[in-house]
């Protein structure tokens, strides 16, 4: 490598970000920092890292998308055969992280997790693109393949088969929601003063807010 990433330098900046003034639950202020994000990245501002733990307990992470959300949990869709719907039904937490460079701001949520009800994996899955609901069905999502021909075959092969169809959501597809019992907003300031704030929960309990060193 030619260049020295250890001189790789920012300063931040960004508004304060005051716990007298942030509302005592945390989803009215992920609400407003999200539609900020979408505004400023309206491409990629619900991309998400999604970590997860094996029965090894080895951590895996990857980049998924928000789909939905409300005080009830973040919720994003997969193949339930995949690596990450494996480790989800043997482990049932996950951490999810937002990082929005164009605002200096990070969002830190962890929870357990749950699939959404069919109903809701339905409605989503009836408003994806044709080719997004063919693709459901082509990749057996994280298997080894010999090639990049055995997916165009497999596509060649479901889009004969629904050609003029209404595709179905396959049984093996479907939503996940994340409940946080932990959020947390973190604010780049100059300096590395960086602003933290947590928000924890146990137990249905009332949240509690806390300031945390940067």
């Amino acid at each position: 490598m030619t260049r020295n990433i250890a001189d790789i330098r920012r300063d931040y900046e960004g508004g304060r970000l005051d716990t007298s003034l942030t509302p005592d639950e945390p989803f009215s202020l992920f609400d407003e920092w999200f539609t900020l994000a979408l505004d400023s990245d309206e491409s990629d501002g619900n991309a998400m890292t999604l970590s997860t733990v094996d029965s090894q307990g080895r951590p895996h992470s990857r980049v998924v998308l928000l789909k939905d959300f409300d005080e009830n949990g973040m919720v994003f869709f997969t193949n339930y055969h995949s690596h990450k719907g494996s480790e989800l039904n043997n482990v049932p937490y996950a951490a999810l992280t937002f990082w929005w460079p164009s605002l200096s701001r990070q969002v830190r949520i962890e929870g357990r997790t749950e699939q959404v009800s069919t109903q809701e994996s339905d409605e989503y899955f009836s408003s994806r693109p044709r080719g997004s609901q063919l693709g459901a069905w082509i990749a057996t999502q994280s298997v080894v393949i010999p090639d990049r021909n055995w997916i165009e075959e497999r596509q060649k092969r479901f889009e004969q088969a629904y050609e003029g169809q209404e595709i179905p959501r396959p049984i093996h597809w479907g939503g996940y929601r994340v409940i946080p019992d932990m959020m947390e907003f973190w604010q780049g300031q100059p300096s590395r003063l960086h602003d933290r704030i947590r928000y924890e929960r146990r137990d249905g309990e009332p949240w509690k807010r806390f300031r945390l060193a940067p």
